[in-house]
């Protein structure tokens, strides 16, 4: 998604500017017993730092191989810490290694899989780092980092879950507008044309009488189901719009009358409904006479969807 690619930009940079901050505090602090290790470690972090902002780059490449990859790279250089500081490993004033460069992988959970996502990674990355200061003789534990960790984690996902959700409406708002704006233009081409000619059989066809009745009313059903098609949008996914199927019981003897706005209701109800519609319009013709006229009224009060069925 386009919303993505901003959060994904900023993860890039948070990477590299942690791995300048690691860089700093690595030649700044001299308590290290063994600083070549540590290079080595920061060597790593910058190998992949480039390859991992490569990768998030492509969305293709973005999935829960990627993330796992990147969750294990962190949590190695965070375990690497020890061998780097030594007998001074849990004293005050000594950071791992990676410091703040751990927290890319949480962020980068976060914004794919959302706060759950978000708050594993801050856990598994938080244990790592407790598991070592726990590790370290009279050491203090911390869990100032972890808490933050988990914090960012949960924040982090919860916003950009949002941000997807906020697209994801955006973009069928859009596509709705699109679908009205054709489906206006199909309906004033249409009442130009075809709607205009199917009237005027159904108007002549009443007036000759005989054959050119039927073919009238078949004129006035067909014109009735083509408004409503191009008058009808498509209801979310799993539900159904009830007025949508009560237009289509609509014919020269059948008036349906139903509120402007769709009726949405799930798919199953809906359908129920309109089958019993249509059950209660055939037993009319059955003991009415063919030429019996009926009407149908479906109205929403107050969230209660009523549908009425009357006859002659």
């Amino acid at each position: 998604m386009a919303i993505e690619r901003p959060f994904w930009r900023a993860i890039a940079v948070f990477r590299i500017a942690s791995l300048v901050y690691a860089a700093v505090l690595m030649a700044q602090y001299r308590g290290y017993e063994e600083p070549v290790i540590g290079w080595l470690v920061i060597a790593v972090m910058a190998l992949w730092t480039a390859g991992a902002t490569y990768a998030y780059a492509i969305e293709g490449l973005r999935g829960w191989p990627l993330l796992s990859i990147d969750l294990l790279v962190a949590l190695a250089c965070l375990l690497a810490s020890p061998y780097v500081e030594g007998a001074r490993q849990g004293e005050a004033g000594t950071m791992p290694v990676p410091a703040t460069w751990v927290a890319a992988p949480v962020l980068a959970w976060a914004v794919y899989g959302g706060r759950r996502a978000g708050a594993v990674a801050a856990g598994v990355v938080a244990a790592a780092d407790l598991w070592l200061r726990a590790r370290a003789p009279d050491a203090p534990v911390m869990i100032n980092g972890a808490v933050l960790l988990f914090l960012s984690g949960v924040v982090v996902g919860h916003v950009a879950r949002l941000a997807k959700q906020a697209e994801e409406r955006l973009q069928r708002a859009a596509e709705m507008e699109a679908a009205q704006r054709e489906r206006d233009r199909l309906a004033r081409d249409l009442h130009d044309s075809v709607l205009q000619v199917l009237a005027l059989v159904q108007r002549r066809g009443r007036q000759i009488g005989g054959e050119a009745a039927e073919l009238g009313r078949l004129a006035g059903e067909q014109e009735a189901a083509l408004r409503e098609l191009i008058a009808s949008r498509p209801a979310p996914t799993g539900t159904a719009d009830l007025r949508s199927l009560l237009m289509r019981c609509g014919s020269p003897l059948v008036t349906v009358s139903t509120p402007a706005t769709p009726l949405v209701l799930p798919a199953p109800a809906a359908e129920g409904v309109a089958a019993a519609v249509r059950a209660a319009l055939d037993n009319v013709r059955a003991h009415c006479g063919a030429d019996a006229r009926a009407w149908v009224f479906a109205e929403s009060l107050d969230g209660t969807i009523t549908v009425t069925v009357r006859d002659e």
